[in-house]
């Protein structure tokens, strides 16, 4: 048997719920705090080079885009200098070919989490969290391995009842009548559950990996968010409680739950302990955030596009395309990171060894040069699939299937039920320029 893992720092105890964004709306100090439309004159005009596009405050009024389209027409490989952000300067890369380039090539660009890893924020180097996400072959190779049976045909087909089934209770649970949150009554719900059944992990105390995945990737800079201390100390308790797990699994009979396959493959089961966590919070946050933001994103861009709502109720067969559809559009994960291991060329511009990389996927998806129309939400899209939100080459998401299981039979019980949900207001977005997601989504079902 593999050695156990032991606790190397003391940990504390965590709250029992999702992390909370007591957040004030955000702008920067030079712009007066103006509605959307004023933000987005803004980026439409301002010298690009002004422009830090990664500062929080395009996402959480998702103003992004405006800026987005300026680049791939512009400068689609753009270097936003070290004086305009806190992130030591960093390529934007912003078409989708570009994009794909960089994706498919990790002899030269590279995901090390000793580089920096894959997001705009440097690791911290006193606190670094190897994870197969953030290496290269060989290593990032075996260790996926050892998950990919999670994700295998067989598994996805043994958890369509149980997601079918424990879809149906949350949607059954709901009121009818009065304004709610969706994405905590339902795309939190959902997901959460999911999670911990993937990892073995009591279903009473779903909601700490919620939490543990909001914690990690969390601006620790921002107001009311945990600062970089507070945020190590809650991810050491996350390491603590798992590695209990392990210890208890790695000397059981394997069973198909993450913590086991990490504790019984050879690639994985001598870890060290900060490796061990990179990888949980790897698979937490992978398992969370695509699924959790589209659940959300989908109901939302419906409601924004009655027409195509209309569309699906009188075609429910839709549901399918319609869900590659909703996660190119909302793209969950805004961006990853690379960091060059040499000199090279990328769209006709000269990047230095070490210069980090910032690959666009939310504008990559927006990019019509390969996209037909693509600011606009077709549930009927030709080739739906063909998008950049899970990523491409070697680093392509491993859990793709999974979270198109889970949003296809959504919608397929959601039409079995209600004939509409009624979005009441704009949503609160997360503040980050890594996750584009929703932090509460009021809705109301009709009684």
């Amino acid at each position: 048997m593999a050695t156990q893992l032991k606790d190397t720092r003391e940990t504390q105890s965590l709250p029992q719920g999702s992390v909370t964004w007591p957040l004030p709306p955000r702008v920067r100090p030079d712009l007066p705090n103006h509605d959307k439309a004023t933000l987005e004159a803004y980026l439409a005009t301002a010298p690009l080079d002004e422009v830090d596009i990664a500062d929080p405050l395009w996402w959480e009024t998702d103003t992004h885009h405006v800026y987005f389209k300026r680049l791939r027409a512009e400068a689609p490989v753009f270097f936003t200098s070290v004086n305009n952000n806190r992130h030591r300067g960093f390529w934007n890369v912003t078409r989708w070919n570009d994009v794909m380039a960089v994706d498919t090539n990790h002899q030269v660009f590279s995901s090390e989490a000793t580089l920096g890893g894959i997001t705009l924020f440097d690791m911290d180097p006193d606190f670094i969290m190897p994870m197969f996400i953030a290496m290269d072959p060989p290593k990032h190779d075996v260790q996926r391995k050892a998950v990919n049976p999670i994700v295998s045909g067989q598994n996805l087909a043994s958890y369509e009842s149980l997601i079918r089934e424990r879809t149906a209770e949350v949607l059954d649970g709901l009121p009818r009548g009065e304004a709610f949150d969706w994405v905590d009554r339902v795309s939190i719900e959902l997901t959460s559950r999911m999670l911990a059944t993937l990892f073995g992990w009591p279903q009473e105390r779903r909601r700490m990996l919620t939490y543990w995945s909001d914690i990690s990737t969390a601006d620790p800079e921002l107001p009311g968010n945990p600062g970089k201390e507070e945020r190590q100390g809650i991810l050491l308790g996350m390491l603590q409680e798992f590695t209990m797990l392990w210890n208890e699994r790695v000397n059981a009979e394997p069973t198909g739950d993450l913590v086991s396959m990490l504790a019984h493959n050879s690639a994985t089961r001598n870890m060290p302990p900060m490796e061990f966590m990179g990888n949980l919070v790897l698979l937490i946050v992978g398992g969370n955030d695509t699924t959790r933001n589209s659940i959300t994103g989908g109901l939302y861009f419906l409601n924004k596009n009655p027409a195509e709502y209309a569309k699906l109720k009188a075609n429910p067969g839709l549901v399918e395309n319609m869900v590659s559809e909703i996660i190119r559009y909302q793209t969950p994960l805004a961006h990853m990171r690379r960091t060059a291991l040499q000199d090279t060329v990328l769209g006709g511009q000269l990047i230095h060894k070490g210069d980090k990389v910032v690959m666009w996927y939310s504008s990559a998806n927006r990019d019509d040069s390969v996209l037909d129309n693509p600011d606009a939400f077709i549930i009927d899209r030709p080739r739906a699939r063909q998008h950049m939100a899970f990523g491409f080459g070697i680093h392509r998401c491993v859990g793709n299937r999974l979270a198109e299981l889970q949003l296809k039979i959504l919608w397929e019980e959601i039409l079995k039920r209600f004939d509409h949900i009624e979005v009441l207001e704009e949503p609160e977005r997360v503040p980050s320029a890594f996750v584009k997601g929703y932090n509460k989504l009021m809705v109301r079902i009709p009684a």
